[in-house]
């Protein structure tokens, strides 16, 4: 088969790679365009190793792109996402969106579910359409949310792998003729937006429950926060524990790292970023910060989110 990759960063390499691997007929990798001041994006740094032919056009809603997007003359393009390239291909463009579709359409995918304490998530490889995550479904893979795992741990250990995976699969099943298309009942779904830096404003007086999941949700990107002292603080790793005080309050500060009470428990913070942009252990950064036992996180909405 002719073989056409339309993707970006680690996940669209690790799927070209595996694609060379099996001395596929890749035909043609195309990606975004390079931006000022950000490094190459791995999947064209890797294309152009291979030599492969690399495109990168400014937009792919222009008639120059479409027939950009036929002159591949291609059996199947994999991860594309804009009409009208989507159809040039003789059996269209399949893509992978992590979530068990049509739960969670939208551009955070895996960070909902954790804040929201769900226990199983999942992948879907489907067929893009006009819709934002709406294309009818191909294959589609669960996953086990564990109870302490984070945005990080899900996505590289569990996303990653198995969505690389899901996409050879996928390959096969179009190569023997088998293009499943299963249309999504969007009325059984969800839609959420960005999970953008001012959702992840930890409000302590939530239990504690809540309070971790969204931390979980937050590790490594955005990063939930909050402000004491004049300080803010993005808290990464962390445990739920026992313990009472007043949401917000630092009830302890040792080796362990800072303990801050919230409904029904508290939060023990083991990792932090302050203001100089350093991860470090939470004991160190409240020493610098002048935070001590004691001291009361401020209420949600009493500073103004910081950016991402």
């Amino acid at each position: 088969m002719r073989i056409v990759v339309h993707g970006q960063e680690a996940f669209g390499k690790a799927v070209l790679e595996r694609l060379l691997e099996r001395n596929e007929n890749v035909v043609a990798v195309c990606c975004a365009p390079d931006k000022a001041g950000r490094p190459e994006d791995p999947l064209k740094v890797f294309a152009k190793e291979k030599g492969l032919p690399l495109h990168q056009p400014k937009s792919w809603k222009t008639p120059e792109a479409l027939q950009l997007m036929q002159s591949f003359n291609a059996d199947v393009c994999m991860m594309a996402y804009v009409l009208p390239v989507l159809d040039a291909p003789r059996f269209g463009t399949f893509q992978y969106h992590p979530s068990l579709l049509p739960a969670h359409r939208g551009p955070s995918s895996i960070n909902w579910p954790i804040a929201r304490g769900r226990t199983r998530g999942g992948l879907s490889i489907f067929w893009p359409n006009e819709g934002l995550d709406e294309g009818p479904i191909l294959i589609q893979k669960s996953v086990e949310i564990g109870p302490d795992e984070t945005l990080g741990d899900v996505y590289f250990n569990k996303h990653f792998p198995l969505g690389v995976d899901a996409m050879i699969e996928s390959l096969e099943l179009v190569r023997a003729g088998c293009v499943l298309k299963h249309t999504q009942n969007l009325a059984d779904g969800s839609y959420e937006g960005w999970f953008k830096k001012e959702v992840a404003e930890i409000d302590w007086s939530r239990p504690a429950a809540d309070v971790y999941n969204l931390i979980r949700a937050a590790n490594p990107a955005p990063g939930a926060w909050g402000t004491i002292k004049g300080a803010k603080v993005d808290i990464f790793d962390s445990a739920k524990v026992a313990g009472a005080g007043a949401p917000g309050a630092v009830l302890a500060i040792n080796d362990q790292g800072m303990t801050v009470a919230a409904q029904g428990g508290a939060i023990l913070a083991k990792r932090v970023r302050g203001a100089d942009g350093k991860k470090v252990a939470a004991a160190e950064w409240a020493k610098a910060a002048g935070v001590s036992t004691g001291d009361t996180f401020d209420k949600p909405g009493d500073k103004p989110a910081p950016k991402a």
